[in-house]
């Protein structure tokens, strides 16, 4: 471009490009004046000064268009932290989240299939929406805390939709990997959590093991599948650890350039950089010239009215009415006993509907294997006879209510219940007690463990043969055993506080005593 404009100033001014030629042919033909020779040289110098301004010019011009292409480019999401093209590094280490673990989460779960194959769905949708939000997170400023609260509202829901969908089916014999998945989905809140989101996401992944041990147990030595499955999916928690742990360690970490992000999260409109600009105003009202001028003449004759009140001084309240005392009702207590006028005027009440909850159907039923006891109120006579070693006793969102199981069974859970009562004879397993309040149980034969976790409010009466019973305690409270004596029982509380010391060589944790 540079050459460019100097073959054309050339061009355009030929008498400056051969100066010297000129000159020497002037010395041989003609005598110069020392005059012409000055302004000659001068011009020279004159247009030299040009052309070097001139490529200034061009050099700050192709600066600034330099400038100008790159803003746009950061405009329209070509630039992305600072990297041009392509997504930025933190948005790349999720996609490999999801090449990696999650699909072969989804693999396995779509060879087990059934309830556990619809379930992996809903959490790869999941994912796919922080995905989506990760992206934003990388091209776009933070927004005010509201605005943000709407943009995590699509991961919420999907967290809602796969604990629910855990719910509707209790009775499945895969509800062990349901509740894996419904107890440690909870971490994909990690982006609502300020400081170290890391943790979070490893305590929901511990509460994801307490069901996947039940699966690897179930399944160790029959089906391979469903150890890979825990595998795949306890894998994608420990991934994501670490991918919070490079590129999200404190918290969130916003973009430093682009946009506010929108308060929504698959608007397109909204979420674009630049927002369409607003329509253009409509065409004025139209009127007729008959009804326009009444209307003007009298919005005046208003306005000079009131001024002219106004401008009445102290004279403007000589046209108030004055009232007597017999007229005021502080002074007159018979206007008090009247009934102030009131315009009648009927109006019905119009109350909203409300929802009738629908109670949960009552079952008492032996499917396959498993015994059903569920949403028993105030029942006090539910027993179980006809039982078998292999059957399984599964009693759920029972209140104030009694189970008697008689015979050897292989284990009991007992889960999301109050106030219940359990009395069986013998059980060659475990007996847990899940999400529950106020529960009694009541060893007539043997029990070799007793689970209780997330409780508060556990009773154990042992039998004489089961006191070598081990039992298992986390995240609960109000605990005691009951030891059958001579005449009565004795009573012996689980500890809930305790204290870890260093040793020197390892940690040794024992139950505190607290006097009183």
């Amino acid at each position: 471009m540079r050459m460019k404009m100097r073959m054309r100033m050339e061009a355009a001014h030929p008498t400056a490009a051969g100066a010297t030629s000129h000159e020497a042919t002037a010395k041989t033909k003609h005598p110069v004046k020392n005059s012409s020779r000055t302004t000659e040289g001068s011009l020279l110098v004159t247009m030299e000064g040009l052309m070097e301004r001139l490529e200034r010019a061009v050099t700050r011009l192709e600066q600034m268009s330099v400038k100008m292409q790159e803003s746009n480019s950061v405009a329209n999401g070509d630039c992305v932290n600072g990297i041009d093209g392509g997504l930025s590094e933190c948005v790349d280490a999720f996609d490999l989240l999801l090449r990696g673990p999650v699909s072969d989460y989804l693999n396995n779960s779509r060879v087990i299939g059934q309830e556990v194959e619809k379930h992996a769905e809903m959490v790869n949708n999941a994912l796919q929406t922080q995905r989506t939000f990760l992206k934003m997170v990388a091209t776009h400023q933070e927004p005010a805390q509201m605005e943000l609260h709407d943009l995590l509202k699509p991961i919420s829901d999907h967290i809602q939709e796969i604990q629910n969908f855990r719910e509707r089916n209790r009775g499945s014999s895969l509800f062990n990997h349901l509740s894996a998945v419904s107890e440690s989905i909870p971490a994909l809140g990690w982006v609502a959590v300020s400081q170290k989101p890391g943790p979070y996401v490893k305590e929901m992944n511990d509460a994801a093991t307490f069901y996947t041990n039940r699966v690897l147990k179930d399944y160790k030595d029959m089906d391979k599948c469903h150890v890979d499955w825990v595998r795949s999916y306890l894998s994608i928690w420990t991934d994501l650890q670490s991918f919070i742990k490079q590129h999200h360690t404190t918290g969130l970490v916003w973009s430093k350039i682009g946009p506010i992000a929108p308060p929504t999260l698959f608007d397109p409109v909204l979420s674009t950089p630049c927002a369409l600009p607003p329509p253009p105003p409509g065409p004025p009202p139209v009127f007729d010239n008959d009804d326009s001028q009444p209307q003007v003449g009298s919005a005046v004759a208003q306005h000079s009215a009131l001024f002219a009140e106004l401008n009445q001084g102290m004279d403007i309240t000589k046209g108030l009415k004055r009232v007597t005392d017999d007229q005021k009702t502080h002074k007159n207590p018979n206007l008090r006993a009247q009934a102030p006028p009131t315009k009648s005027r009927t109006l019905e009440p119009v109350s909203a509907p409300r929802a009738i909850p629908q109670k949960r159907p009552l079952l008492l039923e032996l499917e396959g294997k498993k015994w059903r006891v569920e949403n028993f109120e105030q029942k006090h006579d539910l027993v179980i006879e006809e039982t078998e070693l292999k059957h399984v006793v599964y009693v759920f969102s029972c209140n104030n209510s009694t189970v008697q199981i008689k015979g050897k069974i292989n284990s009991i859970i007992i889960d999301n219940c109050k106030k219940l009562g359990l009395v069986f004879e013998n059980v060659v397993g475990i007996v847990e007690v899940i999400n529950s309040k106020a529960i009694q149980l009541q060893v007539l034969g043997t029990v070799p463990t007793i689970s209780i976790n997330k409780t508060e409010g556990c009773q154990v009466y042992l039998s004489k043969d089961s006191l070598n019973c081990d039992i298992v305690s986390a995240k609960s409270s109000e605990m005691n055993i009951l030891i059958p004596g001579e005449d009565d029982y004795r009573e012996f509380p689980v500890p809930e506080q305790f204290k870890t010391v260093w040793d020197g060589s390892k940690l040794v944790t024992e139950p505190t005593e607290i006097a009183g």
